[in-house]
């Protein structure tokens, strides 16, 4: 039995992640300080060599589904296979393997393309592909690009709950009815909305925002509110944005194509592929977009096109360079907010805040999906913000007050790690917005925000549930 006060001692998770590309070494990143057991397999040594030399991890070279590479990683007792290859059909055939020769517990495949995700996700049956989660980047990123053009302005905006909570960043402007006042004052100017600031960045660094403190031009507030309320919580941080009516996409591709399906019906939307094939293909699929055949980088199709006149410009190719330089190009001539899909992280930084408006990495989407099912406690959900410096998680209270450290206890009685703090909270269909004296109750749905992913750890071990806490 456990010390009184004292949490149960955290296992070890033995876990292999099978591909070495973006995915695979962000995820491995994540995961290799935080007390788990991590191996990585790939057909690229030299790939494995740079991680290895890094990181503090086991690497395998080798085709990531032949069963004796699995054996060699350690399939035999891993609690989970994480398959993140760039093929689908590896990535599902080495869940198989790892199901029927290994018995591994937890097997989480990537799959990008669409057709195996159709007939309402049958392939995914317990009786049929041996997958416990399979996870589309394209359409992670599609889904987060539609919630950022749902809220012109926005920075970052994340679900939780199923939606019913909502978590936002937006940077503070001259204009907006709080800059220069007290935090205080947010309760008197929205009467009928309850909010709460999680977490302001000012110049880059984190304030944990308390009742006195000054919204200044500038910082980057993230705030946690009911979905409903979102739009009436950020005209209070700056002059709201018109909705977004006119969108302009670069790129064909996978998430150019899920992208345009999903705005068509409430924007205008014309879409650019270089490749007329693709274009042709693209204008047969689409109903509302339409699809030009040309170079999204080119300054007189741009012109042609008005740019000037678009609320939204999204580069989104296969092509980071290519997304950066006619994202910078449209905005030069005049589109009011642009978007570039970037995968290599050394570039994200380098332009954002620039002349792209939000760099958006498919990495931090896709290791954000992943995290929910790796840690600890019952987190049903992970959000990795700023990129991967700070997270959000949304934690299940379980037990009662002998066995959880959370579980009836107001939120300000709580020894909550430095830098946390509770949002919000789900209890059944209510959605609570936490004050100090919030009282949290078994299976409430607690979301915590951490300016410091790396206390990410501490927060999961108050929602584990332990013999009895005296």
């Amino acid at each position: 039995m456990p010390e009184a006060g004292v949490a149960p001692a955290v296992s070890t998770m033995k876990i292999i992640i099978l591909g070495a590309g973006q995915v695979g070494s962000t995820l491995a990143e994540n995961l290799a300080g935080e007390n788990n057991d991590v191996t990585v397999v790939d057909t690229n040594s030299a790939l494995l060599q740079e991680l290895q030399d890094r990181l503090d991890i086991r690497t395998v070279a080798g085709f990531a589904s032949y069963p004796d590479v699995l054996a060699r990683a350690g399939a035999d007792d891993a609690d989970m296979v994480i398959a993140v290859t760039d093929s689908d059909e590896t990535n599902l055939v080495a869940c198989q393997v790892a199901y029927s020769m290994f018995h591994t517990p937890t097997k989480i495949a990537r799959v990008r393309a669409a057709e195996y995700q159709r007939n309402g996700g049958m392939l995914f049956a317990p009786d049929a592909m041996p997958v416990d989660m399979q996870i589309s980047p394209e359409q992670l990123v599609t889904d987060y690009i539609t919630r950022l053009i749902e809220y012109p302005g926005a920075l970052q905006v994340v679900d939780f709950a199923h939606g019913r909570v909502r978590l936002v960043g937006v940077k503070a402007l001259f204009g907006g009815p709080l800059v220069g006042q007290e935090l205080r004052e947010l309760a008197a100017h929205i009467p009928n909305v309850d909010s709460r600031v999680a977490a302001i960045y000012r110049r880059g660094k984190p304030i944990m925002p308390e009742g006195d403190t000054v919204v200044e031009a500038g910082d980057e507030v993230f705030f946690v509110a009911a979905r409903e309320d979102i739009s009436k919580v950020m005209s209070e941080m700056r002059r709201i944005d018109k909705p977004v009516k006119r969108v302009l996409l670069a790129g064909g591709g996978n998430i150019g194509l899920r992208l345009a399906k999903a705005l068509e019906s409430r924007c205008r939307v014309r879409l650019i592929e270089r490749d007329r094939e693709r274009a042709r293909y693209l204008s047969e699929r689409l109903n509302n977009t339409i699809v030009l055949a040309g170079d999204a980088a080119n300054e007189n199709l741009l012109i042609e096109e008005n740019i000037e006149h678009a609320d939204v410009f999204c580069a989104v190719t296969n092509d980071d360079e290519a997304n950066i330089l006619s994202a910078m190009l449209a905005k030069r001539l005049g589109a009011t907010r642009v978007l570039s899909l970037i995968n290599r992280p050394a570039y994200l930084d380098l332009v954002e805040d620039r002349d792209v408006d939000i760099a958006i990495s498919p990495q931090q989407s896709t290791v954000s999906a992943l995290l929910s099912h790796v840690r600890r406690g019952d987190v049903v959900r992970v959000h990795s913000l700023r990129r991967g410096a700070a997270e959000a998680i949304e934690a299940v209270a379980h037990g009662d007050q002998r066995s959880s450290k959370v579980v009836g206890r107001r939120i300000d009685e709580i020894k909550w790690p430095q830098g946390a703090s509770v949002g919000a909270i789900v209890r059944r269909d209510k959605v609570i917005i936490a004050h100090h004296d919030t009282v949290i109750e078994s299976e409430d749905h607690v979301i915590v925000f951490m300016v410091d992913k790396r206390y990410t750890p501490q927060v999961e071990r108050l929602f584990q549930v332990g013999i009895t806490f005296l």
